[in-house]
């Protein structure tokens, strides 16, 4: 079976499974291999989230007009393009650690200490743990795998949303 000639529906139900495959992953890596994760991946988890709920939603909608195909890809693309950000600026973090690394404080502190924008601004300027490589395949660190997964599914929402459906003719 072709995913290329597959249905806007099908298309948005593979981008959600895999979505959800890779929470699932995630949460394995932490409870089963003992691996915590940084305020970084707690953001990338909630971009998959809401990555996987857009490509959901707009599996169960499955619109027949081009325009409502077009703004399902472009809204799963958003999400996936926050995904981009966090995932890249952790990687750019693991990639150039700070020079005088210090742990950060855990997330339940950081949110009762600070309002959701403090907690954001602390975590973009991530240090400490963060820059840690707890694990790699291939020779990429897990937010470089998040990196390479948010571009193929922002992609792969924009190509789903813009793809011209032809019509099926039946011949006698």
């Amino acid at each position: 079976m072709n995913p290329f000639r597959w249905s806007f529906r099908q298309q948005f139900l593979f981008g959600f499974v895999i979505c959800a495959a890779l929470l699932g992953y995630a949460l394995f890596v932490q409870f089963k291999m003992g691996i915590e994760p940084c305020p970084f991946c707690i953001f990338q988890r909630i971009c998959f989230a809401a990555l996987g709920l857009v490509f959901l939603l707009g599996a169960l909608h499955a619109p027949r007009a081009p325009g409502g195909r077009k703004a399902w890809g472009v809204l799963a693309f958003v999400a996936a393009a926050a995904g981009m950000g966090v995932a890249g600026r952790h990687s750019w973090v693991q990639l150039f650690p700070p020079e005088l690394p210090t742990c950060t404080p855990g997330w339940n502190f950081l949110v009762e200490q600070n309002s959701w924008l403090g907690v954001m601004r602390k975590v973009l300027l991530a240090n400490g743990d963060c820059s840690s490589i707890d694990w790699q395949f291939l020779g990429l660190s897990m937010p470089m795998w998040a990196l390479l997964w948010f571009v193929a599914l922002g992609l792969g929402a924009l190509y789903a949303g813009f793809q011209r459906r032809h019509a099926h003719r039946f011949r006698r």
